[in-house]
């Protein structure tokens, strides 16, 4: 039991008359790492040692559009941390989820994944909203025309290649999408087969033919 309160309900074996297996339990009082509980069948009163999970503050530095800045997290004692993990991360603007990027150790040096006790500083990324970059080409193929723009979308936008997309005031035909290096579950890092999907948090950038009629007019 950790955080109960008096007047909640818990499944705790009760020494009367179910040694070994739980029963439901009314809290009474907490206090002092114990709680006094009666037991709702045969309603002997006894205390239980509360379970207590201690937690290990952490810095959090979140890259996001361009710019970062630092937060802390509290993580439970003998947690694994790993790149490529997300969590949700409180700060006193919002509530953000974001991916770790990369670990950096108490005693110096990187590390993929580790247990929370080694862990100085995590580094992440901010990915509930993200900003993804696009390359985009004319309609006629002229390579010296070729623009790049970058649209605002959340994190779990699905880009298809072969699929035509309207965002940020573009039109344009997904032909190609370089993925991130945190990103995982894919089998190559670069997709351009009509039908590959990769969600806009995984993507580094978009490669997309124009499809505004008004685009590269030379009138």
């Amino acid at each position: 039991m950790t955080d109960v309160t008096a007047g909640e309900r818990v499944a705790v074996a009760c020494p009367s008359c179910s040694p070994d297996l739980e029963t439901v339990h009314e809290v009474l009082t907490t206090g002092g790492g114990q709680a006094t509980i009666r037991c709702t069948e045969c309603h002997h009163t006894h205390k239980h040692q509360l379970d207590t999970e201690t937690e290990l503050q952490r810095d959090v530095v979140v890259s996001q559009d361009g710019e970062s800045f630092t937060a802390t997290v509290d993580v439970p004692e003998g947690e694994q941390l790993a790149v490529g993990e997300e969590f949700l991360l409180e700060t006193q603007e919002a509530i953000m989820t974001v991916r770790i990027t990369r670990l950096e150790l108490d005693e110096g040096g990187r590390a993929d994944d580790a247990p929370v006790e080694d862990v100085e500083t995590i580094w992440s990324r901010a990915v509930g909203n993200v900003s993804v970059d696009l390359t985009l080409h004319p309609k006629g193929g002229a390579h010296d025309e070729t623009r790049s723009v970058t649209v605002q979308v959340p994190g779990d936008y699905e880009f298809v290649v072969g699929e035509t997309e309207e965002l940020g005031g573009e039109e344009f035909a997904v032909e190609g999408i370089h993925l991130r290096d945190d990103a995982h579950g894919y089998d190559m890092a670069k997709l351009d087969y009509d039908g590959d999907t990769a969600i806009a948090k995984d993507v580094n950038r978009v490669y997309a033919r124009d499809q505004s009629s008004s685009a590269w007019s030379a009138w």
